[in-house]
């Protein structure tokens, strides 16, 4: 495997944005409504509205994304993390959660949120030791999400 580069978004590669995670969530879970829209239009959803979205890369193959989307001034959820099935358990998830964080510090956001599912025990528990920890989930957010976590950055 190559280097594992990590690039911000251009509308040169809005598609990979959706095949990763419509490829994510169908062997998880299923996509849902408002995944779809998210996914087709990620600049109008998260971009245009303050948020991130980034890539990796290795060689010339986009592998993985993550979105920071802006929730308020102070804080922003980390979502639509996926890593295509050929490329997972090479480290890319950490180092795109490593990324987050770090873009996350750059720009002085305090709070960086998550919703997540138990049944996905290894992403949670690679949230854990990014220092994310259970709160409440007193909100909807959609019905596969079954917990929220927050690291608080300062």
């Amino acid at each position: 495997m190559g280097t594992i580069e990590i690039i911000d978004f251009s509308d040169d590669l809005k598609e990979h944005f959706k095949k990763l995670n419509v490829e994510w969530l169908e062997k998880y879970f299923v996509v849902l409504q408002s995944d779809e829209f998210m996914l087709t239009n990620p600049v109008a959803s998260i971009i245009e509205k303050g948020g991130y979205i980034n890539f990796a890369k290795v060689d010339d193959e986009i592998v993985g994304t993550f979105a920071m989307i802006k929730v308020d001034e102070y804080t922003y959820e980390i979502a639509k993390m996926a890593v295509t099935e050929k490329y997972q358990n090479f480290g890319i998830g950490k180092k795109l959660m490593a990324y987050a964080i770090k873009k996350a510090e750059d720009r002085r956001i305090d709070r960086l949120i998550l919703y997540s599912n138990t049944d996905l025990k290894p992403a949670v528990s690679m949230y854990a030791k990014f220092g994310f920890q259970l709160i409440p989930k007193t909100d909807f957010h959609n019905e596969r999400a079954n917990i929220k976590m927050e690291l608080i950055l300062k």
